[in-house]
């Protein structure tokens, strides 16, 4: 077979046949008036003319838009929303959530520290992001508190200084407590003590020295030097394994407690710490590094104490930590007094409020506490520990997405679908809304089964807002 680098290759002539104009495209390819055959076994998609909500464990007609033939929006609970380009039908179905959170916050005046049970609900997760004020304190449900994707999604939505922890967290009254104390008032840090970290730095570095002895090969556990295999390779295991070792830093020689007492001071472990930083730099360009063996600088300034070399600078780097400026004191702002508490409904929440409200007496609510499930139990002392930090300082307490015994319903107003309306609308020159959901959305109008399995998929506790197409 002849190749590129025959000298004749390029030489000779096309053969008959193998010119581009050799084969044809199909007819319909090269003109218009014939449309491409279709595969009747292709799926064809049919187009959504309406999206639903699972309300009670079944799919709603209440919480859901329509699609009219003159491509107007209808709500099953706010009538018509008029044309609605700029809104996604999915989230449209989710507006009943979003206006009662609308309409909370707005109550509230959107001013210092929000606390919201049940962020990963629809009205929860709403009141989240619509809150205008400084900061926002949220729970996520246990339903939801084990989906790690979904706990980071929350926390990136609670800036600081407001955070999110998972209801486990919140049953832990005084450090909840705390928390919420400390964003509302400001925290700041205890000034830095040089010498508490040169004390726990000197304890680490003799721990590092008998874990990891200079007279192994590399800084290693002693589980890799044990030879596992065969009987017939011991003999060659040191040989391979040592230089195998050899390529990576060295370990700790011996250090004498009382003599770093005496030499090393902070100054001599502020110039250890510079000596990293020459290295990284060298590092970064390329320079010659050589063998850096921490253990052994350590060692060697121990038994003699080096004066600063001229390349130690001090320099105001943000968030370098340093021994000499105590400048690591970076205080937390004050949000500003507690406006209120959301508690968004959550079935184990539902249940266990039932229950207890359901009993007449004292003794008849314990019996009712000690019959609901663990992850009832919970829901009920987190939320409860919510409600507790805006009741003792006298903020109201309010419920959306559903309804518990003991609080009257949210009373939604044209404002407040206005507002929820306005934060779903996407901004298209920056392709994001003010209000965002995670949505995982079945396509029954393809697929009539999937109605069924949404509503599946949803007494299972999916952590995304599940949405029925039709």
């Amino acid at each position: 077979m002849k190749t590129r680098n025959d000298e004749h290759m390029m030489s000779e002539p096309i053969p008959p046949g193998h010119t581009l104009d050799a084969v044809q495209p199909p007819e319909w390819m090269s003109t218009t008036g014939r449309e491409a055959p279709i595969d009747p076994m292709a799926h064809v998609r049919q187009p959504v003319t309406s999206a639903h909500m699972i309300v009670d464990d079944k799919v709603s007609d209440t919480d859901s838009v329509t699609i009219s033939p003159d491509g107007k929006i209808i709500h099953g609970r706010f009538g018509d929303l008029g044309p609605q380009e700029g809104i996604p039908l999915e989230y449209l179905a989710l507006l009943g959530p979003a206006a009662e959170s609308a309409a909370v916050t707005s109550k509230l005046g959107h001013s210092g520290t929000l606390l919201v049970y049940g962020a990963t609900q629809a009205a929860g997760m709403a009141a989240v992001q619509q809150w205008r004020g400084k900061a926002v304190v949220a729970v996520v449900g246990g339903e939801h508190s084990g989906e790690e994707h979904m706990m980071g999604i929350v926390k990136g939505l609670t800036k600081e200084p407001g955070f999110a922890v998972e209801e486990e967290y919140a049953m832990l009254k005084k450090n909840f407590s705390d928390m919420v104390k400390a964003t509302v008032n400001g925290s700041k840090l205890d000034p830095a003590d040089p010498e508490t970290y040169l004390s726990e730095f000197k304890e680490n570095a003799l721990t590092y020295s008998i874990a990891y002895p200079h007279n192994r090969p590399a800084a290693v556990g002693e589980d890799h030097l044990e030879f596992v295999g065969k009987e017939k390779d011991r003999e060659m295991f040191r040989d391979n394994m040592d230089p195998y070792l050899e390529q990576y830093p060295v370990g700790s020689p011996p250090i004498d407690q009382n003599m770093m007492g005496e030499n090393f001071n902070v100054e001599q472990y502020q110039i250890f710490k510079s000596k990293f930083g020459t290295q990284t730099t060298c590092v970064i360009t390329g320079d010659e590094v050589g063998d850096f063996a921490p253990g052994h600088l350590l060692s060697d300034m121990i038994l003699a104490p080096e004066g600063a070399p001229a390349t130690m600078q001090d320099a105001e780097i943000p968030l370098e930590f340093s021994l000499t400026r105590n400048d690591v004191d970076q205080p937390c702002q004050p949000a500003g007094p507690v406006a209120g508490a959301i508690i968004a409904v959550t079935p184990y929440l539902e249940a266990a409020v039932k229950a207890v409200s359901a009993a007449k007496t004292m003794r008849e609510k314990g019996e009712a506490l000690q019959f609901l499930t663990d992850a009832e139990k919970n829901s009920f002392a987190a939320a409860s520990s919510v409600a507790a930090q805006a009741t003792k300082v006298g903020a109201p307490v309010y419920v959306v997405g559903g309804t518990l015994p003991g609080f009257e319903p949210v009373e939604v107003t044209d404002k407040d679908v206005k507002e929820a309306l306005s934060s779903m609308e996407i901004d298209w020159e920056i392709g994001k809304s003010r209000l965002n959901y995670f949505i995982q959305n079945f396509r029954s109008c393809d697929y009539p089964v999937y109605e069924d399995f949404a509503v599946h998929r949803n007494i299972q506790g999916s952590p995304y807002q599940i949405i029925v197409t039709k």
